[in-house]
């Protein structure tokens, strides 16, 4: 595997530094992963064979399945929990660590009470999933419509609709993956 900076040059748009508005975050990817404390989302790269696993919403953006992690949910157990409340899957493989969003907010309360502030972490993983149900979101959550496995090229393309440094965060999950 390259060191930080030869992925930083393999994929720019990922390592690049952000500003997420929605949030008032700062944050900056890297492959290392973040003090469990910090860690405040949890998303998921999840492979079905050689296909990926994506979420479509009712704003038509497709995304990768995850979200916050509850009070004293272990990292595993929300990946778990997200999976199948936005893709109905389950994991059929052990989570590795891609990488983490290390973010600032300049919000002066964390987004819920049990979160560190103003410091925080997005980790990103991949594990193997399969699709086994509907998604069992709770009603006043985002609305999932669709839920595919789609090959990687594929997958790259319709996570665009979402950001455009997730196409690379997909690719560096398929390297990671490729060393397992």
């Amino acid at each position: 595997m390259p060191t930080e900076s030869g992925l930083e040059a393999a994929y720019p748009r990922l390592f690049a530094p952000q500003r997420w508005e929605w949030g008032g975050l700062d944050a900056q990817f890297s492959t290392g992963a973040p003090p469990d404390e910090l860690v405040t989302n949890v998303h998921l790269v999840g492979f079905s064979g050689d296909q990926v696993i994506l979420c479509r919403d009712d704003r038509d953006v497709w995304f990768l399945p995850g979200g916050t992690r509850e009070p004293g949910e272990s990292v595993e157990d929300c990946a778990r929990r997200e999976l199948l409340e936005e893709a109905g899957a389950v994991l059929t493989g052990p989570l590795t660590v891609v990488g983490a969003h290390h973010c600032v907010t300049d919000r002066p309360l964390p987004y819920r009470p049990h979160q560190p502030h103003p410091e925080k972490a997005w980790l990103w993983c991949a594990a193997d999933a399969a699709i086994v149900q509907a998604p069992t979101m709770p009603a006043d959550a985002e609305q999932i419509v669709e839920v595919r496995a789609v090959p990687v090229a594929e997958a790259a393309v319709l996570l665009l609709t979402d950001q455009p440094w997730l196409p690379d965060l997909l690719m560096l999950a398929v390297r990671t993956r490729g060393r397992g």
